[in-house]
């Protein structure tokens, strides 16, 4: 018998010592046989005597019982030979020591060995000899087995996995069991067949496995291990992250634990695990140690079993040739043998095994490997990896400098597709650009001007728009661009000299603070210009707009100057250009376009341009003076109103603006028309401005000078602009581009503010209106309507629906006016959809007095759904019982509930105010069973009280009886009276049967309860005509006065329906 201390689960040899001859003179005994088990005299270690010692007992007794029923007479006994632990205890198997051989040698000498022994404890090199000892029997496998099973998982491909070539295998230098280290020769050895079919790379030292782990350049993503999962957890937790690629192997043969862990810990999703199957050992109930059952002891067992067997062969076999002097005895009688144990053995008497390999993301088998046919039996096909696509990685780690020939054909192919894609984009660029330059003012093709907004079908202006058009009716997109189209003078497009002259010098134009022109588009309807559109509007628009663009966050002084020095130098260049001149500029006609880039536009077309209407005296004011006394365009004239525009910008108010003056046309008078030296302007307040404000409020004053030729051109404006921006913040070599980025940055922290106020109020509407829909609709379909805009009808197998309705609610509503029925519903079922609140329900509808609920849709909750349905009855019931009407205190309430449950589809019908509906013969049923029910009773129908006797629930009921529902028939029924231990204070039913007589009843008691407070008839056709309101503190009034009704009283006493 081969054990070691470090491992409970070891080899037991069954040693036959005596030769055949023998051992025929062993069975030939007076048929009393003896074998001796060589045991561990301990009691700290599992498979040590206490515990063998009763598993070796139950193979006897099961043998006895199997020797009667083969009508066999003879005796098997066991001595159980304990050796001295000391020498295991300092040493264990770690040497070749064999701690029974002093036994061994005393039973030899005494000649007391017996037929048979089973043991002793030895080492895994002394298990090697079953190899070359032909009476020697092993039960656990040998190392070779793990070596084979290993070949074939590495060469095999598999749905999951494709063929590897190459695998690393560690061999820890220290604290390696003997077991492990047997495993890991069998893979190392280079004679072995692991070693000359599989390439692999052994690593020896803790850091070599480090290194090969953490290396990109590493040989396998495959590493072969042998140990337990606190081992894995280990070298995880010194190597750090691991890759993704990597595959671990673990051999981890007896280890039992993987069955009880469904679900394996983070750190073992990237192992497989090889084990033996789940060994399921039961040695009766009277064993006292059935629980420390291990293979040791189950080995010992099965070695009791395989003796016992060989004896009643051989004397079957005897009595079977009783004319024969000699029945030949095989070399080792205990091989090619099974039995209801733990193992088989094959010839050479070791056990045959399955091994699995369990899959880790959830310990589930994977693969059996069977060691008698050396074949591989897939278990699971596909299942849940925590690799990519659910699939083991190649064995070959990816390494981004190597390139097979197939890699770099694709490179190629690819930088060479890309290479003529960038030549003909660029070759298509410059033609097209040339094109355009060669087509000038030749019209766009209409069908390239699309609307500007998506949801716009068409850009076409018909004849009644046309007639009433405005800047923002013209507007579309052309080149992905958005574009505002401007009516020209000729409408056939056919342009005089001049004309296209002046169009192909704004084709020219081509500037950043200048917006540009396309060309011009011919519709049925006339010729347009095709001009650059910026969507921010005018300057004046954002000047007027001070909450989009505040001044403490947006319109500081910065990005005042910046505006202004944008204005000066688009002005510069207009100024250099052909056209010369611009001569209408005003604030209105600088435009923003969406990164707060300033652009003026309604430049150079003086030809093309219908004539424009008489300006009014508002559009006057940024005229120069001499040209208000004459009609005409200049540059210094621009510089004029240039220096109107950045008063506008400096001031924040409207053109012009003084404080002494308002009257637009008087402005104009004192301008065109000064009185002596001093001339009109708008006001700069030079004492209270600081330094930076008198530079620019001086810069102005010279732009209007009344002398136009003391006016300064505008690249001296642009030079001084300039130098002040930079000197804002000390930066004398500031680009375009950091000025665009901080007035970007200026205005997105301004945007992002708004934004917040804006998403907060959109947030606060959005969940007004999903709470609106959750109380229409159940959640999943809110959700599948918000998603999909609607909603697969389902069929659900079992669900449960309760129906109620008032009892003598047209009796009530007789008696009642129309807004007290309102009101009175109203509080009944405000109190209704409270309980509902508490149970896992959901409301249908209510038409009038009827009530619908159900439960088990649209989210299914297994049988809960008739529990739930079934407290919440008994919950309204007991509300019931307490509630009293506001309009007829005194008079009580009735209502009836039917509960049906089965199956039913649901869906929603329409799409003009949805509703969830309920459709099949269960909502019939139900509606039944309240309708035949009685007054304070809940009539419960057979299949819900089978669905509720199935749960743990106790519930109350009463058998009513068979009771004929209408297209059903008869059926049994019952009323639901409460549940065991649970505190329901439910109302006493009346006891009359006759549904009409309540009714007689119930008008009864209204009449007798109006005229007891002097109401009468004539004071009910009152009622009708006062307000609730009025209504309520009459009665308050009357009962304070008067005393109580005789049905008040009832009403509120410990049985509140003694009234009936």
């Amino acid at each position: 018998m081969c054990s070691s201390h470090s491992l409970p689960y070891l080899g037991v040899l069954i040693m036959a010592v005596v030769a055949n001859k023998m051992l025929d003179e062993c069975l030939s005994s007076n048929r009393k046989y003896t074998m001796n088990v060589v045991l561990l005299e301990d009691s700290t270690y599992e498979w040590s005597r206490p515990f063998v010692e009763a598993a070796v007992r139950r193979a006897i007794e099961e043998d006895r019982e199997e020797n009667i029923k083969h009508d066999l007479n003879f005796t098997l006994t066991a001595n159980y030979n304990g050796f001295n632990t000391t020498v295991y205890n300092r040493q264990g198997c770690g040497s070749s020591t064999c701690e029974g051989v002093a036994i061994l040698k005393a039973l030899h000498n005494n000649g007391e060995v017996g037929c048979v022994m089973l043991g002793p404890s030895c080492t895994f090199a002394t298990f090697q000899l079953c190899d070359y000892k032909p009476k020697l029997t092993r039960i656990l496998p040998p190392a070779r087995k793990i070596s084979d099973l290993l070949i074939h998982f590495v060469k095999e491909e598999l749905p999951f996995k494709n063929k590897w070539e190459r695998v690393y295998v560690y061999k820890k230098t220290s604290n390696q069991t003997e077991d492990c280290f047997w495993y890991i020769n069998a893979l190392e050895a280079p004679s072995a067949s692991f070693a000359s079919k599989i390439n692999r790379k052994m690593l020896r030292e803790e850091d070599d496995l480090k290194d090969a782990l953490t290396s990109p350049e590493r040989y396998s993503n495959v590493f072969i291990l042998c140990g337990s999962r606190d081992h894995v957890v280990s070298i995880k937790e010194r190597v750090g992250q691991i890759h993704e690629d990597i595959i671990f192997i673990l051999l981890d043969i007896y280890n039992p634990g993987y069955y009880a862990n469904t679900t394996s810990s983070k750190a073992m999703q990237d192992v497989l695990v090889i084990t033996l199957p789940q060994r399921n050992y039961d040695y009766g109930s009277n064993s006292s140690y059935n629980d420390t059952i291990n293979d040791y002891v189950a080995g010992y067992h099965d070695g009791a079993l395989l003796f016992g067997k060989v004896l009643r062969e051989r004397m079957l076999s005897k009595l079977r040739n009783r004319g024969l002097n000699d029945v030949p005895l095989s070399d080792n009688p205990f091989g090619n043998q099974s039995f209801d144990g733990t193992f088989a053995l094959k010839s050479q008497c070791e056990a045959e095994h399955l091994f699995l390999y369990f899959v880790s993301l959830q310990y589930k088998t994977l693969l059996v490997f069977d060691t008698s046919k050396n074949e591989t039996r897939v278990i699971d096909a596909h299942p849940d990896l925590s690799w990519k696509d659910h699939c083991l990685p190649s064995d070959k780690p990816e390494n981004p400098n190597d390139f097979d020939t197939q890699d770099v054909i694709v490179i190629v192919l690819s930088l060479s597709v890309v290479v003529v894609t960038a030549i003909a984009l660029i070759f298509y660029r410059q033609n097209r650009k040339e094109r355009l330059i060669q087509k000038k003012w030749s019209h766009i093709d209409p069908h390239l001007i699309g609307p500007l907004d998506e949801r716009e079908v068409s850009l076409k202006i018909d004849d009644d728009k046309r007639k009433d058009s405005t800047y923002f009716s013209h507007r579309g997109r052309y080149d992905k661009k958005p574009v505002i189209l401007k009516e020209l003078k000729n409408s056939d497009g056919d342009f005089t000299e001049d004309q296209r002259i002046e169009l192909n010098t704004l084709l020219r134009i081509d500037y950043y603070n200048l917006t540009k022109f396309y060309g011009t588009v011919k519709f049925e309807y006339g010729v347009f210009g095709v001009f650059e559109l910026c969507q921010r509007g005018s300057l004046r628009y954002i000047l007027n707009d001070r909450i989009s663009y505040p001044d403490e966050t947006f319109m500081d002084m910065e990005f005042k100057i910046s505006v202004m020095y944008d204005i000066a130098k688009g002005m510069s260049y207009l100024h250099s250009s052909n056209i010369e001149v611009h001569g209408r500029l005003k604030s209105t006609n600088c435009v923003v376009d969406n990164r707060m880039v300033v652009k003026i536009t309604d430049f150079g077309c003086h030809t093309i341009l219908k004539p424009a209407q008489p300006l009014l005296s508002s559009q006057m004011c940024g005229q120069a003076p001499e040209h208000l006394r004459e009609n005409g365009v200049s540059q210094k004239g621009d510089v004029y109103s240039y220096a109107i525009i950045a008063h506008e910008i400096l001031m924040r108010r409207a053109p012009f603006y003084t404080q002494h003056c308002c009257n637009i046309a008087e402005k104009i008078h004192r301008v065109q028309y000064p009185t002596g030296m001093a001339v009109f302007r708008p006001d700069l307040n030079f004492e209270s401005a600081s330094g930076r404000e008198i530079e620019l409020y001086i810069l102005i004053k010279n732009c209007w000078d009344e002398d136009p030729e003391r006016r300064p051109d505008f690249k001296k404006i642009e030079l001084n602009l300039g130098k002040i921006f930079s000197n804002l913040h000390n930066q004398a070599t500031e680009t375009y581009m950091d000025n665009l980025i901080r007035r970007l940055q200026n205005y997105s922290r301004t945007l992002e503010r708004l934004v917040e106020e804006r998403t907060s109020l959109y947030k606060a509407e959005r969940d007004r209106a999903d709470r609106l829909n959750f109380m229409l609709l159940p959640g999943p379909v809110v959700r599948s309507l918000k998603e999909t805009g609607r909603v697969e009808p389902e069929l659900f197998e079992e669900v449960t629906i309760y129906f109620s309705d008032i009892v003598g609610f047209t009796t009530l509503c007789h008696y009642s006016t129309p807004m007290e029925v309102v009101d009175m519903l109203n509080d009944i079922y405000k109190n209704f959809d409270s309980i509902l609140d508490h149970h896992d329900v959901y409301k249908v509808e209510t038409i009038g007095d009827a009530y619908m609920v159900a439960s088990g849709l649209p989210k299914r909750n297994g049988n809960r759904h008739a529990v739930d349905i079934a407290h919440m009855a008994l919950d309204i019931l007991a509300f019931v019982g307490t509630f009293e009407l506001q309009h007829l205190p005194g008079i009580p309430l009735w209502i009836r509930i039917g509960v049906h449950s089965g199956p039913c589809a649901a869906g929603v019908v329409g799409n003009k105010m949805p509703r969830y509906c309920l459709f099949g013969d269960t909502v019939n049923t139900a509606s039944r069973m309240e309708s035949t029910g009685l007054p304070l009773r809940i009539h419960v129908s057979q299949s819900t009280i089978n669905i509720l006797q199935r749960t743990e629930c106790k519930f109350e009921y009463e058998k009513r009886g068979e009771t004929y529902l209408k297209g059903k028939g008869k059926e049994m029924t019952y009323w639901l009276t409460g549940v065991t231990g649970g505190k329901y204070n439910l109302p006493t039913p009346p006891t009359a049967e006759n549904f009409q007589r309540l009714q007689q009843d119930l008008a009864e008691m209204i009449v007798s309860s109006l005229e007891k407070r002097g109401h009468g008839t004539e004071g009910f056709e009152k009622r009708k005509t006062l307000s609730t309101k009025v209504r309520r503190r009459e009665t308050n009034v009357s009962l304070q006065s008067d005393s109580l009704p005789e049905y008040f009283h009832l009403a509120v006493t410990d049985n509140p329906s003694t009234y009936l």
